[in-house]
């Protein structure tokens, strides 16, 4: 999946750990992992291990993220979940380096990832999350996806209770949510520095059916 600023392609241990424990080292307390049913992976041995016996099936199905920048491995995500006769998928194990948070290309990820599912006929696009992880929600609601609500006691991870919070789009909400993101990714939506001039919640906030 070709965009402007990245490009996903399915996950090789062999091509993308090194470089993608690299970028993860960057974040020095772990934090980023701290929603993640596993990690810190703290060596390239048990990163590399992790990708091998758990990110090179079916389901989920994992991508490398290039950041096209530098043409280099900035992060993973994937589909899960995968369900072709109910037309139902999943985005999820979306692990982004400090490098690529909170700029265009990881947004463009999950533009590409929605674009792709529904292009392929999928008629609903799930996210979940945690419900103390409070980025992920407010990331969840600014891509378009709307509150659905809370599955108490949903799972166990990390020795902790995890409820879970759901956001989704549908397929008669893409053509409005495509045109809102074409419209953020386009360049003339940055200035010389790089800084947005209008935001993705701004245009996605009216596509939203609940918020929460």
């Amino acid at each position: 999946m070709q965009g402007r600023f990245c490009r996903l392609e399915p996950l090789d241990p062999d091509r993308h750990a090194q470089a993608l424990f690299v970028a993860n080292a960057a974040d020095e307390d772990g934090r980023s992992w701290t929603y993640l049913a596993y990690g810190p992976l703290a060596t390239l041995a048990s990163y590399r291990e992790w990708m091998r016996t758990a990110c090179l099936g079916d389901d989920p199905l994992f991508f490398a993220i290039i950041d096209l920048a530098d043409g280099q491995p900035a992060g993973v995500a994937s589909y899960l979940r995968i369900a072709p006769a109910s037309g139902s998928i999943e985005v999820g194990h979306i692990h982004y380096s400090p490098r690529l948070q909170r700029r265009p290309a990881a947004t463009e990820t999950i533009f590409l990832l929605m674009q792709r599912a529904f292009e392929l006929g999928y008629r609903r696009y799930e996210w979940k999350c945690d419900v103390l992880n409070a980025p992920s929600r407010v990331a969840a609601q600014r891509l378009g996806l709307s509150f659905e609500g809370i599955f108490r006691q949903a799972t166990v991870y990390k020795n902790r209770n995890h409820d879970t919070a759901w956001y989704a789009a549908i397929d008669t909400e893409w053509p409005a949510l495509r045109e809102a993101f074409e419209l953020w990714l386009a360049p003339n939506n940055f200035d010389a520095n790089g800084q947005q001039r209008t935001r993705l919640t701004d245009l996605t906030r009216s596509i939203l059916k609940h918020i929460g």
